[in-house]
């Protein structure tokens, strides 16, 4: 079978330390509704956006400020680094984090099709911001 049949994205989980601290940031700036949570032996929390995406929390990081191995460390280690969110108008989403106290941490940059922010959530998982241009 050359298809695996993959239709959609379920989740993104991310792995977070403290879950008020990820809920103010995804729900209170990036819109995310709580869904439910902790659940699970590895505790996890579930928000879904109303976009469709959905994200599970993962609440075992060790500690509130650490390095993101795969993406502050000079040695790099394959994995995850970063999701990338679509956005109708990137200006007006830089405006909006940065009104609600999120640092941009690199942008607005332009790549092929896209004007791209970058930002960092409270625990240093990077997330992009892409508006889809001609």
């Amino acid at each position: 079978m050359s298809d695996a049949g993959i239709h959609g994205l379920e989740h993104i989980g991310i792995r977070v330390h403290d879950l008020d601290r990820s809920r103010r940031f995804y729900e209170g700036v990036l819109g995310f509704e709580f869904i439910a949570g902790p659940l699970g032996p590895e505790p996890v929390a579930l928000l879904k956006h109303p976009a469709g995406l959905t994200l599970n929390l993962i609440l075992n990081a060790d500690a509130a400020e650490m390095a993101n191995l795969l993406m502050d460390v000079p040695q790099k280690s394959p994995g995850y680094t970063h999701m990338a969110l679509v956005v109708e108008d990137v200006t007006a989403t830089m405006q909006h984090l940065e009104a609600s106290g999120v640092t941009i941490t690199e942008g607005p940059v332009e790549f092929p099709g896209t004007r791209a922010i970058f930002v960092r959530d409270p625990d240093g998982n990077t997330i992009e911001f892409d508006e889809l241009i001609s």
